[in-house]
């Protein structure tokens, strides 16, 4: 086979021929180093021979590589060919040294996109994976604590001003390596100035967050176990009151008249329904009327514990729902709301509270209030528990008890007549529904 030595005049004019698919130039200086030709293309070469067979390793395109080089760092086709002759002589494939070097190069590539991953993009992916695991509630905590900030608020009174950022919105620009234990305890520490309780939910869902990153093949090891310990959590954020508010026994009379002395029908009834109940604000805010059965005397509440739960429709409840206008599916409607049904009920109920002289009582005040009130007329605590959902936290309520309605209606009615009586409100009579509200 002639040779000739390599420059780069005779590469350039070298073509492979109109009538073969191939063609070859070899060097006379470095053997096996030669040009591979085919229509439109041309690429160094080296072929060689180990343990007895020829072997081919492509080096690069000619209009990439030189043929020689003076510069270690960017060696020319000579200096690889003669690279690739001296890893067969120590008895290595080159072709297999090459394919290490792309997965060592992919790999490195791969870390370095894994290092530039921000908290965002990772938080974006962890409520995407956890959304059908979460309550409504819980998935739009995740959504609002990582809010901007900026947008108009849209409230009542409030027009011109616009939302502030979440607790984690300034953590989302960063890069998940760049979440250090350092950097979220700066950021507890400043935050819990501003706003303690928000800063404790936050901290809460990030480490939720960190964790189960830590556990994901793609996010695994980016940040450390204690980026949200124990002790910054204890060190920077204040720990949180647990709240007491509930209506006393004297105080039933007074609120009830204030409550059914408000304007709107509907939100007098859902105010009386909420402490007769013991339901959480949005579960019986949420109320359809296909959850009320008036002819059984029961109401399904959709709730974040067993999904729904199955409780009495108790005579004086049934007098306050019975006569709501049927405006759409909700019970609780509302013709403003674009949701069709109540959003806003703390404006009317403190207003209430103003005027029946009883201050600091929250809407998850009247749900503590029928825990705390039941004991007057020594309802079990198991019942109390299923009426307003709570989990069974004993091996007995867990697996042994399940009251049938007809017994939970026993102790509901009678913790309602009680609650009349303290109140001054005459318990209406079996079938009676009261006064009915057509206005639309």
């Amino acid at each position: 086979m002639a040779r000739q030595r390599l420059t780069a005049g005779r590469v350039r004019d070298f073509e492979c021929p109109a009538e073969t698919k191939q063609a070859f130039l070899w060097d006379s200086d470095v053997p096996g180093l030669g040009v591979r030709a085919t229509a439109g293309a041309k690429v160094f070469i080296y072929q060689g021979r180990l343990a007895g067979k020829s072997i081919r390793v492509k080096i690069g395109d000619c209009r990439i590589w030189a043929i020689d080089s003076t510069d270690p760092a960017v060696p020319g086709a000579r200096q690889e060919a003669r690279r690739l002759q001296g890893l067969i002589d120590r008895g290595m494939d080159p072709r297999i040294e090459k394919q290490e070097r792309l997965e060592d190069t992919k790999q490195q590539q791969a870390e370095a996109k894994r290092e530039g991953l921000t908290v965002e993009k990772a938080w974006k992916a962890y409520i995407e994976a956890r959304r059908d695991k979460w309550s409504e509630r819980h998935l739009s905590d995740h959504e609002h604590l990582v809010q901007a900030g900026g947008e108009p608020v849209k409230k009542r009174g409030r027009k011109g001003t616009k939302t502030r950022p979440g607790p984690l919105a300034q953590l989302m620009p960063l890069k998940m390596i760049e979440l250090t234990p350092e950097r979220v305890e700066s950021w507890a520490a400043a935050e819990a100035k501003k706003r303690g309780t928000r800063t404790r939910l936050a901290f809460s869902l990030l480490r939720a967050f960190l964790n189960w990153c830590n556990e994901h093949p793609d996010f695994k090891g980016l940040v450390s176990p204690e980026a949200c310990s124990t002790r910054i959590k204890r060190e920077t954020i204040p720990r949180g009151k647990p709240k007491d508010d509930c209506l006393q026994r004297e105080q039933l009379a007074e609120w009830f008249k204030a409550v059914r002395g408000l304007s709107n029908p509907t939100m007098a009834a859902y105010l009386q329904t909420l402490l007769l109940t013991g339901a959480r604000r949005n579960e019986l805010a949420g109320l359809k009327w296909s959850d009320v059965d008036f002819k059984w005397k029961s109401v399904t509440i959709h709730d974040k514990v067993e999904g729904e739960r199955v409780i009495p429709l108790t005579p004086y409840v049934s007098t306050l729902l019975e006569p709501l206008a049927r405006r759409n599916a909700h019970v609780f409607s509302s013709p403003t709301a674009k949701s069709g049904r109540l959003e806003e009920p703390r404006i009317p109920h403190n207003k209430a509270l103003a005027a029946a002289g009883i201050e600091g009582l929250t809407l998850h005040g009247l749900r503590r209030s029928f825990g705390t009130l039941s004991e007057w007329v020594e309802v079990p605590a198991g019942v109390v528990a299923q009426l307003m959902g709570h989990k069974p936290s004993a091996t007995a309520e867990k697996h042994y008890r399940r009251r049938p309605l007809d017994l939970l209606r026993m102790w509901h009615v009678k913790f309602e007549k009680w609650v009349l009586e303290q109140s001054g409100i005459e318990q209406p009579a079996e079938g009676d529904s009261g006064l009915r509200v057509v206005k639309a």
